[in-house]
C-alpha cells in the first residue's frame, strides 16, 4: 500500500503529524539520501570510535566536525586559503593547542565570544578552539558599522573578541574584553598548550541577522545534525570527499552552513579573504572542485570573468542563496554553466526553507523550488488558513533547522511551531513556492495590492536593466507611490522603462519615478539595503 506524502518533509502545504508507519518511510528515504552522497560508505572500527569519541566530547559543533575528521580522514586537505594547506589531523591538532591558549587567558565554557573575520583557516581555526572551550562563538559581520557591533557585543556580554587586523578599527579599543587578532591566534595554534577538558557547556553558534530590516540580532543555534545534513544533501547532490569553494561569506548562515556541511562530508574547503571572481574559477579549475558556494551578486561578476576560458568541468553544483535571485540571471547561469545552478530561499532563522533544482530554474527562472525533506514549508492567507495553491500569503516553515528565538529573549511570529520568515510567496500545484518579498514590501497603490518583487523582475527583464529595486513612498493622491531605483547597463530612458512595465503588469504596478544609481547599496550577502534607498 501507498502511503500518502508527508507535507513536512516538503510534499505539500498542510499541517500534518507523521503517524509510526510514516517514521519507517522517512527512515528508509533518509538512508537513501545518506547512502547516495556517501555516508553510509563502511569506515576501519578505530575511526569510526574516534568520531564517536568526538561528538561525546563535544557536541554538534566545529570542535567535534573537526576531531571526527581527523579520526576518518586525517591526511586529507581540510582547508585550502591564502596561506596554503591544512589537513584534518592538522586542523584537530592546531585547535587542541589555541583552545589551550584561550582557556588560560580566561575563557571559560558558557563565554560569548565575538569572531570578526573574513573567509579563511584563521577564522574556521578561531571557531573550533572557542568550541573547544565551549564559548559561544558571536559571528560578526565584517560589513557592519563599530557602533552597531559594539551594540552586538554589549547585548552578548561578550568576554573576548577575535579580529583579522585589517578590521580594527570596527572593533575600538576595550577594556571591557580580551582582544586578539587572527594573526596572534595563527601564532598561538603553533605553540605547544594542552587541549582545555570536556566543557560543561555545549558551545552555541550565535548568527546575527542582516539588519536589513532592523538592528542585527542574534540567532544562537545548538549545531546541526545529520538530520540536517539529509535536508540539504535531499535536494543538492553534494558527496563526500569532494572539494568546495566556498565564496559567500562563512560569518553569514548560508557559508556557515556549507563550512558544516563539509565537516559532515570530510571535504575539503577552499576559502578566501576577498571575492575575485577569477580567483574564484581558477580556484574551480586547479582543485576540480565540484561545488561553488556563492551569492547572487557573485554569479554577475562570475560571468563577466568569462567562465568559457576555464576547464569546469568537474563542477556539479552552484548553490546560490543569500537574497534574491533574478530570473534572468539564472538563465544567463545555466547557459553559461550548464544545468548545474541550484537556488536555496531560505533564512538565519529558519535556515533552508526551500531548493530550486537546475530543472525549476529553467521551466521557471523566478520560483524558489520546493522544500527539502524534514521541512515543513505554509502558505498562510488573511485568513489564517492555508492559501489555496496559486494565491498569495504569507510564509511560515519549521525544520530541526529552526532557530529557537533570538539571544536577546525576542522572538519570531510562530504557527503551530512553524517560524515566520516574514516574506510573502505563493505554492502551484507541484509545491514549487514563488517568493513575492518582504511582507513589508507589499504595498497598497490606489487600492490595489503591488508586490515589489514582481516589479523588480519585471525591470530585470529588460536587457539595460543590471539591478532593480522599488520602494513605496508616500502619495497625497494615490496613498503610495513607487519609486524604482535602477542601475543601466546601455542607454535607455525612463519612459521606454516604464512602457516595459506597463505591457507586462496592471497599470497600479508601474513606477511613477525613476532614480538611477551607478551602483544599489548593499549588504555583505547582496541583499539591497532598500531603507537606505526609501531615505534618499
Amino acid at each position: 500500500m501507498r502511503l500518502p506524502p508527508a507535507p513536512w518533509r516538503g510534499s505539500g502545504n498542510f499541517p500534518w503529524t507523521p503517524p509510526d508507519r510514516e517514521d519507517c518511510v522517512i527512515d528508509l528515504q533518509a538512508a537513501r539520501v545518506l547512502a547516495r552522497s556517501g555516508l553510509l560508505a563502511p569506515a576501519r572500527p578505530d575511526r569510526l570510535l574516534g568520531m564517536a569519541l568526538a561528538l561525546a566530547r563535544w557536541g554538534v559543533t566545529p570542535a567535534s566536525g573537526y576531531a571526527a575528521g581527523a579520526a576518518r580522514s586525517p591526511h586529507r586537505p581540510a582547508i585550502m586559503d591564502d596561506h596554503g594547506t591544512l589537513t584534518w589531523r592538522e586542523v584537530d591538532a592546531r585547535t587542541d593547542r589555541l583552545a589551550g591558549h584561550l582557556r588560560a587567558m580566561g575563557i571559560l565554557s558558557g563565554d560569548a565570544v565575538g569572531l570578526l573575520a573574513r573567509n579563511s583557516g584563521g577564522f574556521v581555526e578561531a571557531a573550533t578552539a572557542l568550541s573547544k572551550c565551549g564559548a559561544d562563538v558571536l559571528y560578526l559581520n565584517t560589513g557592519s558599522a563599530a557602533a552597531q557591533l559594539e551594540e552586538v557585543l554589549r547585548r552578548e556580554n561578550a568576554v573576548a573578541v577575535l579580529y583579522d587586523e585589517e578590521l580594527a578599527p570596527l572593533v575600538g579599543p576595550s577594556r571591557e574584553r580580551l582582544h586578539l587578532t587572527t594573526e596572534v591566534l595563527r601564532e598561538l595554534s603553533e605553540q605547544p598548550a594542552s587541549a582545555p577538558p570536556k566543557p560543561a557547556h555545549t558551545s552555541r553558534q550565535v548568527i546575527l541577522t542582516s539588519g536589513t530590516t532592523g538592528a542585527p540580532r542574534g540567532a544562537a543555534r545548538s549545531g546541526g545534525g545529520i538530520d540536517d545534513a539529509v535536508s540539504v544533501l535531499s535536494s543538492i547532490p553534494l558527496h563526500t570527499g569532494e572539494t568546495t569553494v566556498i565564496a559567500s561569506p562563512v560569518f553569514h548562515a548560508w557559508g556557515l552552513g556549507h563550512l558544516s556541511l563539509a565537516m559532515v562530508l570530510g571535504s575539503t574547503v577552499v576559502l578566501r579573504r576577498r571575492f575575485d571572481a577569477t580567483q574564484v574559477l581558477r580556484d574551480v579549475q586547479e582543485h576540480r572542485a565540484t561545488a561553488l558556494v556563492v551569492v547572487p551578486v557573485m554569479l554577475d561578476l562570475l560571468l563577466a570573468a568569462d567562465p568559457s576560458a576555464y576547464d569546469l568541468s568537474s563542477l556539479r553544483v552552484i548553490a546560490s542563496s543569500g537574497s534574491a535571485l533574478p530570473g534572468d540571471l539564472a538563465t544567463r547561469v545555466l547557459e553559461a554553466f550548464g544545468p548545474v545552478l541550484y537556488n536555496l530561499y531560505g533564512s538565519t532563522e529558519v535556515a533552508y526553507a526551500a531548493v530550486a533544482s537546475p530543472q525549476d530554474l529553467a521551466e521557471d527562472p523566478r520560483c524558489a523550488g520546493t522544500a527539502p525533506h524534514g521541512v515543513t514549508l505554509r502558505v498562510i492567507g488573511e485568513d489564517g488558513r492555508d492559501a489555496p495553491p496559486g494565491e498569495p500569503g504569507r510564509l511560515f516553515v519549521g525544520s530541526g533547522m529552526a532557530f529557537s528565538g533570538y539571544t536577546d529573549g525576542t522572538d519570531k511570529e510562530r504557527l503551530d511551531g512553524l517560524v515566520a520568515t516574514g516574506d510573502l510567496g505563493i505554492l502551484d500545484e507541484r509545491g514549487r513556492l514563488t517568493v513575492l518579498g518582504r511582507s513589508d514590501d507589499m504595498v497598497v497603490v490606489g487600492g490595489e495590492n503591488v508586490f515589489v518583487g514582481q516589479v523588480e523582475d519585471t525591470l530585470l527583464a529588460h536587457p539595460a536593466v543590471r539591478e532593480a529595486a522599488v520602494v513605496g513612498v508616500d502619495d497625497p493622491a494615490y496613498g503610495v507611490q513607487l519609486v524604482a531605483h535602477v542601475v543601466t547597463r546601455s542607454a535607455v530612458d525612463d519612459a521606454e522603462l516604464q512602457q516595459w512595465v506597463r505591457e507586462r503588469l496592471a497599470r497600479f504596478a508601474v513606477p511613477r519615478r525613476w532614480v538611477r544609481h551607478d551602483e544599489l547599496p548593499r549588504n555583505s550577502t547582496g541583499k539591497v539595503l532598500k531603507r537606505e534607498l526609501a531615505r534618499q
